[in-house]
C-alpha cells in the first residue's frame, strides 16, 4: 500500500507522514523534495505555481509511487494534492494508493508557516494554496483527518486505525 498524506502547505503531511512512516517501518518521501530546481525558485520569490510548473512534478511524484509498486514495497509520501485532478493522477490504476487528507484551519496553517523557518515556501502563499483547494468528491477514495489540536503522534495513530494499517513490530508496546 501506498499512502499518500496531502493538504496545504503547513498542514502537517511532511511531519505526520514521517510518523506515519516510522510507525509503519515504510521509506518516506517527501514530494516537495521532488519539485524541479525552478519550481523551488519561484515559490521561494513569493510566486503561486500553476499547473504548469507542477506538470512535471506531479510525473515525479507518480514515477516515485510507480517504482515503489514495482518493488513491492509499501511507502508513505507527503505531497499537497490540492486539486482533484491531482488526486486522480495517483489513484487511476494504483488501487492499493490511499490519499489520507489533513484539514486544518486557516489560522493553524497561518502560525506554523510564520513560525516555520528553511523552508522555500513562504507564509505570502498561503491564500493560493487555500484557493486551489478543492474539497474532496464523495466518490474520491479519500481519508479526510480534520486537525483540532491534537498532536502529529496522534494524528498518525488516528490514520494507521482508519486505514486498518499494522505498526512495525519495532513501534509496537508491550
Amino acid at each position: 500500500m501506498i499512502v499518500v498524506v496531502a493538504g496545504v502547505a503547513g498542514s502537517g503531511k511532511s511531519t505526520v507522514g514521517t510518523l506515519l512512516a516510522q510507525r509503519l517501518g515504510w521509506p518516506f518521501t517527501d514530494a516537495d523534495s521532488l519539485h524541479p530546481p525552478a519550481n523551488v525558485a519561484k515559490m521561494h520569490a513569493g510566486h503561486a505555481l500553476t499547473d504548469a510548473d507542477r506538470r512535471p512534478w506531479m510525473a515525479e511524484v507518480a514515477a516515485r509511487i510507480d517504482g515503489y509498486l514495482e518493488a513491492g514495497e509499501s511507502a508513505v509520501l507527503a505531497c499537497s494534492l490540492l486539486k482533484r485532478y491531482y488526486r486522480e493522477q495517483l489513484i487511476v490504476r494504483r488501487p492499493t494508493v490511499r490519499i489520507v487528507l489533513l484539514e486544518v484551519s486557516r489560522e493553524l496553517l497561518a502560525a506554523r508557516l510564520d513560525h516555520r523557518h528553511g523552508h522555500f515556501f513562504p507564509p505570502a502563499l498561503l491564500d493560493s494554496q487555500l484557493a486551489d483547494l478543492e474539497p474532496p468528491d464523495p466518490a474520491e477514495r479519500l481519508l479526510v483527518v480534520t486537525e483540532t489540536g491534537q498532536s502529529p503522534a496522534v494524528i498518525a495513530d488516528e490514520v494507521i486505525e482508519r486505514l486498518q494499517l499494522q505498526p512495525s513490530p519495532e513501534e509496537m508496546t508491550p
